[in-house]
């Protein structure tokens, strides 16, 4: 008797569960990739808005917080790839000009990282999203 050749459904079974298993650990390292590849557009975005608030303050002597006086159109700024929308405010606590805070809030694809938002104030201290306290903690988002 001649012997057929080929694979068992056992093998076949076998390697379609090895590249499950690769697929379920590049899949996500991939996006995790994709995310913080994104994140440097709101960080470009919010140092654009710390240096033209500085250009602003240093003629007006304050800051403001309409983006449109220091180079943008609309109510928000947004970034040049479009991931991230900033908005100024004063700082926490503060109604004085003389402060402020910039926070750009991930849109679109973005919207979904786990960094979620990124803020800058006028000392140039550069915060992520303060819920997520593990992130937080070692500088990833920054």
């Amino acid at each position: 008797m001649a012997r057929s050749r080929g694979f068992t459904l056992v093998e076949l079974m076998i390697v379609v569960a090895i590249i499950a298993i690769l697929a379920a650990i590049a899949v996500p390292a991939y996006m995790r990739y994709g995310y913080r590849a994104r994140r440097v557009d709101g960080q470009q975005l919010l140092l654009t808005i710390a240096n033209a608030e500085e250009r602003y303050y240093a003629v007006n002597n304050q800051y403001t917080t309409d983006v449109t006086k220091i180079g943008f159109t609309g109510t928000s700024a947004i970034s040049n790839d479009g991931y991230y929308s900033a908005t100024i405010t004063p700082a926490s606590g503060s109604t004085s000009a003389q402060t402020y805070l910039a926070k750009a809030t991930p849109t679109g694809v973005q919207a979904t990282d786990v960094c979620g938002y990124l803020t800058i104030d006028n000392t140039g201290n550069k915060q992520p999203d303060t819920s997520n306290t593990a992130l937080n903690s070692n500088g990833k988002c920054w």
